[in-house]
């Protein structure tokens, strides 16, 4: 049991960095744009990543883990799309934050079947739903832009 909890909580991590890069990359885009209405629907993408991140903190922390602090690889995109944004305007902010999304869509979608019957079941109720409706969210603000 030790060993799943172990690989629950790695896996989890793993995510818990994805969020964290989820709510960088947002802050960085929502800085740089003008577009205020944009900026209002990138904010509530924005606020149900850090809701992720606190219930993974949580999680972590009821399994016995120590949550990670920091955003991981993913981190150094946020730096990048910091400085991508101001230099090539709102669309390609919104472009890497949906390729963001992707990527947190995949990873939640092919990561599922290394987690315990009971962290599945947390992720598949409480992450899962919400990254699929920021995704799909943001592919609807990219194409209204």
């Amino acid at each position: 049991m030790q060993d799943v909890n172990e690989k629950d909580i790695d896996q989890l991590n793993s995510y818990l960095k994805g969020e964290r890069s989820a709510v960088e990359t947002y802050d960085q885009c929502i800085e740089k744009l003008d577009d205020h209405g944009v900026k209002v629907q990138l904010q509530q993408l924005r606020a149900s990543h850090q809701t992720r991140v606190q219930k993974l903190v949580s999680r972590i922390t009821m399994l016995g883990g120590d949550p990670a602090d920091d955003s991981g690889v993913w981190g150094g995109f946020a730096k990048f799309v910091e400085g991508g944004a101001k230099l090539f305007g709102k669309d390609a902010a919104i472009a890497a934050l949906e390729e963001g999304e992707d990527h947190g869509k995949k990873d939640y979608q092919r990561d599922l079947d290394k987690l315990s019957p009971g962290v599945r079941q947390f992720v598949q109720t409480e992450l899962l739903p919400e990254q699929l409706r920021t995704h799909d969210a943001l592919s609807a603000i990219k194409k209204m832009s």
